[in-house]
């Protein structure tokens, strides 16, 4: 059974499909630090059945890294610290997964919250939350951060930078602004590691833009609305580093009158079939949408929320069978099994007790 549902998955996901794929994953977990919290911890996921480690271990001691993201080499990861206003270079030990700091740079702006490693692996881009701006830093050869490239302040009245995302071709950054109501877009110089202003895409007035989901053909996008608890759906025109937008859904069954809460992470599956979006409080459940395969617009499937207690972040594993939920005030990250033909989620019972969970990286481990 095992073997044919790794082989599914791997029809599904290509990039996976050699003599090299991996059993099991290495999953860092990044979290709010405080009382109990010390920075990021690591588990291991099981693709055999979804099953997780008994017990996370502390992989790196750092404060608040409430994002994290991997070099393309897998040698480093980069945090951002929320609540020291910094960005961290870690080294990964490959056997053991444990992190050793290397630096920290400032990250400019108040509480950075979200950031990425370009595809030549030459510099770290992070969004700051706090007066709405984003910075390019350079990684050194031997991992560490450089002093800041490039950097960006938004404009306008109320400015909250949430995340920032680059293209395919590594020629434009799209930086969400909450605040803003806008997602601004800069042309990127991977090689200076500079940002210029270039244009802003409008989402819907009161939206608030949070998250940011590239489909694998690197034409379409997704954006959840962070306020108005909406998915939106874009085309891309990556020559031009033009956004428009296609359709606007509610994250929420018909049936729900809203009362507050908020939208938080977007992921699209590996497969680009689907794409799913996290509601929190006090709604608590995973949004499921399929995406049609010609015009990759949008139709709602359903919502999953059991064991699901404030998903600030999560994420799929490559192979696309699992998606790994971190609920950040239930104090857990739990596992869900992802049907292949519909995109629905069915709770595989595999539950990791975490402190505040705020965000699910994977990374193959050797068999």
């Amino acid at each position: 059974m095992r073997s044919l549902l790794l082989a599914a998955s791997l029809l599904l996901c290509p990039a996976v499909a050699s003599a090299q794929a991996p059993e099991k994953f290495r999953v860092y977990i990044g979290t709010y630090t405080g009382k109990v919290s010390k920075g990021i911890y690591q588990c291991e996921l099981d693709l055999k059945d979804g099953s997780l480690s008994a017990s996370p271990t502390l992989a790196g001691e750092t404060k608040s890294p409430s994002f994290l993201a991997f070099h393309p080499n897998k040698k480093f990861l980069y945090a951002v610290n929320e609540n020291d206003a910094s960005v961290s270079a870690f080294a990964i030990d490959a056997k053991t997964g444990n992190l050793t700091f290397l630096n920290s740079e400032p990250s400019k702006g108040g509480a950075p919250c979200h950031l990425v490693v370009d595809a030549t692996g030459k510099n770290v881009l992070a969004a700051n939350y706090s007066g709405g701006s984003c910075i390019s830093i350079p990684i050194e050869a031997d991992g560490k951060l450089g002093k800041e490239s490039s950097f960006q302040q938004h404009v306008g009245k109320k400015k909250n930078g949430h995340s920032i995302h680059v293209d395919k071709a590594n020629k434009f950054a799209l930086c969400c602004d909450l605040g803003l109501d806008q997602v601004i877009i800069y042309g990127f110089d991977a090689v200076k590691g500079t940002l210029t202003p270039h244009g802003a895409f409008d989402t819907p007035k009161g939206a608030g833009p949070r998250h940011f989901a590239w489909h694998p053909d690197g034409k379409n996008a997704y954006i959840n609305g962070e306020s108005d608890l909406t998915i939106i759906a874009c085309a891309y025109d990556a020559d031009k580093g033009v956004l428009t937008q296609k359709q606007v859904l509610s994250t929420l069954p018909k049936d729900v009158k809203r009362k507050g809460g908020s939208t938080a992470e977007t992921v699209v599956h590996p497969s680009g079939k689907f794409v799913y979006v996290s509601n929190r409080d006090p709604y608590n459940s995973i949004a499921i949408f399929a995406i049609d395969a010609k015009t990759r617009e949008l139709t709602a499937v359903g919502h999953q929320g059991m064991g699901v207690k404030t998903p600030r972040n999560f994420a799929i594993e490559p192979t696309g069978q699992y998606m790994l939920v971190a609920n950040q005030s239930g104090g857990n990250v739990i596992v869900f099994r992802i049907n292949q033909a519909t995109g629905e989620l069915t709770p595989t019972g595999a539950s990791l007790q975490v402190p505040s969970p705020v965000c699910v990286r994977f990374m193959a481990m050797e068999k």
